[in-house]
């Protein structure tokens, strides 16, 4: 797969589709394109192959629309982001207004024992529909006290952390982990150095 899936929650990992979040310059957008949009769809089960394809070339027929799409799902997403780890009300409104429009869109139909809902059209707003519902709904789950960010200095990938301590600190332990640790035994290394110096010279 092309994209990360560790945060315990599909919508989450869109909200790590960005990069070095906080590393400034680091920062870098995996949402680059629409194709990119409808990738990271189908990867999370949130299309078919299908849907996919007829996306695709509703996309090659109309390069502008589809842009704007795509900007409106990275919209979203940073949206979500402010609700979650900022307490943004404004980003809240902005979630809400997308969530009103992604609802217009579709019918509610059983399916399977449950209820789901369905667009009633396949077009250029479907990822951005079903992207909005996912994440609207995560917002209204009861664990989001299990809700972490890496505290890596400038990665920001966040996740729910479901380990029985609630002590997890990184997205993932042989990255970012595995490079913190690293750089904290360095530290430690170039402390002793340091006061081992020092004691020399006296």
């Amino acid at each position: 797969m092309r994209f990360g899936h560790i945060a315990g929650d599909r919508m989450l990992d869109l909200v790590n589709t960005v990069a070095w979040r906080r590393g400034g310059p680091e920062r870098t957008e995996s949402l680059r394109t629409y194709a990119d949009v409808v990738e990271w769809c189908l990867e999370s089960g949130l299309i078919d192959e299908d849907e996919a394809a007829a996306l695709n070339g509703l996309a090659d027929r109309d390069g502008p629309a589809a842009e704007r799409e795509r900007e409106q799902v990275v919209a979203a997403r940073e949206d979500v982001y402010g609700v979650l780890f900022e307490n943004d009300s404004e980003a809240a409104a902005g979630l809400a207004r997308l969530y009103r429009s992604a609802v217009a869109a579709a019918d509610l139909v059983p399916s399977d024992g449950r209820w789901r809902w369905q667009e009633r059209e396949t077009d250029l707003r479907l990822p951005r529909h079903r992207i909005v519902r996912g994440l609207v709904a995560l917002t209204q789950r009861d664990d989001l006290d299990r809700l972490h960010q890496c505290e890596d200095a400038t990665c920001g990938w966040v996740y729910l952390d479901t380990s029985p301590r609630r002590n997890r600190r990184w997205c993932d332990t042989k990255d970012c982990g595995d490079r913190n640790r690293a750089r904290a035994y360095y530290a430690r290394q170039k402390e002793k150095q340091k006061e081992k110096e020092k004691q020399q010279k006296r």
